[in-house]
């Protein structure tokens, strides 16, 4: 199998769908698929026909995160190596990337893999699904952002519980603590997320984009900040093609028709 493999791509109604590909070994990462994941985002983000993203994994499991095989065996690189070429990109990509994404967790996410998830802008899980701060159970710390995103999302205490037992949260667990946004019944979650996804891919997307550029910027200012970063972006918003089309779609009392321009 080679890098293009680890990876599978496809695009439709405008949604571009990443599968991570390596279910043998519960879709953990190695250097490849690490590697094609970033090229994939890097394309998504030029591409103007991608107007949402669905990332997700193939066979019973999301993610199982890093493949130790490969971080500990005969010439392996470091693992501080492995967090700064493979996964830091991937979340930065993630998080700048100007488009909606959806982390579509159809199994366990572990380790990096959980917080691959976590990064996304809405995570939905199949009820059977769960989430494992893996790390402390081989001695390592939470990476791939998971000390930003986690105690954000569920609090102090509980992402410190959670790091350190590595206990497993079902998907269930997870929407009651606020971790992910929902849970669909496994036989129709595939159906759900595709309609999720669509929905998304038919919104505004620089609208969109905005938002997810301001959540990323709400954590580092203050009040006053945030409002004068609102006023700043809503402007741009105003100068859109899809806000004349909301405004008069309302008007006209019709379905908008946007383009994401």
């Amino acid at each position: 199998m080679n890098q293009t493999d680890f990876i599978k791509y496809s695009l439709e109604n405008g949604v571009a769908t990443l599968t991570l590909n390596r279910p043998n070994v519960f879709n953990s990462f190695n250097r490849e698929m690490a590697l094609a994941l970033q090229d994939h985002l890097r394309a998504i983000a030029s591409d103007d026909s991608v107007r949402a993203v669905l990332l997700t994994g193939e066979g019973k499991a999301f993610c199982a995160g890093q493949d130790l095989a490969e971080a500990t065996g005969p010439g392996s690189m470091e693992i501080s190596e492995i967090v700064v070429q493979h996964y830091n990109p991937i979340i930065l990509l993630l998080r700048q990337l100007n488009k909606p994404v959806i982390a579509a967790v159809n199994g366990v996410a572990a380790g990096a893999g959980a917080n691959l998830a976590l990064a996304c802008d809405i995570v939905v899980a199949k009820e059977s699904a769960s989430f494992i701060q893996a790390f402390s159970k081989i001695g390592l710390i939470p990476d791939s952002a998971g000390t930003f995103f986690l105690p954000r999302l569920i609090g102090m205490q509980r992402a410190s519980a959670l790091m350190m037992t590595g206990d497993k949260v079902s998907a269930p667990e997870a929407v009651q603590m606020g971790m992910i946004y929902k849970t669909f019944p496994d036989d129709i979650f595939e159906n759900e997320v595709k309609t999720l996804a669509e929905r998304l891919a038919q919104m505004p997307t620089k609208g969109l984009a905005f938002t997810k550029q301001l959540l990323n910027k709400t954590f580092q200012h203050t009040l006053e900040e945030q409002l004068q970063q609102e006023a700043v972006y809503q402007q741009h918003a105003g100068q859109t093609a899809d806000f004349k089309e909301g405004v008069e779609a309302f008007i006209q009392k019709r379905k908008p028709n946007f383009t994401g321009q």
